[in-house]
């Protein structure tokens, strides 16, 4: 008797499983697979180069991701909640910066597991261009314009204690502290619309 064909292994249940059981994380239900965000981590969605300038307000362990040109900088949760407060103290309340903040009920694309082959030393953003490297297992991902990680997270760790909190104010220069983090962010965003006003105005004259 010929056996039947297997069917073919569903390649989001391997993510949606390694999100679930391996960190933690809770996904959304859906396809493609979400993770839901305000729960264990809230998200700074913000311009490639705003994020890069940002990396050094980060832990090293905290995650990042990147999709098209686009970064998510993972925050503590309850951050979303506080950032029109926080951009008001900090004085850019009154612009307009590209940085959106998602929280509750909010979610992401999940980016693809890395392969245990890629693990290995974190890649750091190029000199030039400002564009964040991403290891060469999530190259292929990354051109199709999928979400990637460009610091993955790390199965067996509490990824609390690496994100910036308002918490960590006064902590010291090393504590991930989300008001440095976002004063960072919307100094670099607001470069970015000013820098993007300009090339209209060229483009247009």
């Amino acid at each position: 008797m010929i056996p039947l064909p297997r069917r073919p292994l569903d390649p989001e249940a391997g993510i949606r499983h390694w999100y679930e059981k391996e960190l933690g994380w809770p996904t959304a239900p859906g396809s493609p697979v979400r993770l839901v965000t305000g729960l264990r981590f809230d998200v700074l969605d913000v311009p490639v180069e705003a994020g890069v300038a940002a990396l050094g307000r980060l832990a090293p362990d905290s995650p990042v991701a990147v999709r098209g040109d686009r970064m998510r900088l993972l925050v503590a949760a309850g951050s979303a909640e506080e950032l029109p407060g926080l951009l008001e103290w900090l004085e850019w309340g009154a612009l307009d910066l590209d940085l959106v903040a998602l929280g509750a009920d909010g979610s992401i694309e999940a980016p693809a597991p890395l392969e245990p082959a890629s693990t290995g030393a974190r890649p750091l953003p190029t000199a030039r261009s400002g564009a964040p490297a991403v290891r060469a297992g999530s190259q292929e991902a990354a051109l199709r314009g999928a979400a990637v990680w460009l610091r993955p997270p790390e199965p067996g760790r509490e990824v609390e204690s690496s994100l910036p909190t308002l918490a960590a104010l006064g902590r010291g220069v090393d504590a991930p502290d989300l008001v440095r983090l976002v004063d960072t962010v919307a100094t670099h965003c607001h470069r970015v619309r000013l820098r993007r006003a300009g090339a209209q105005r060229l483009a247009s004259s």
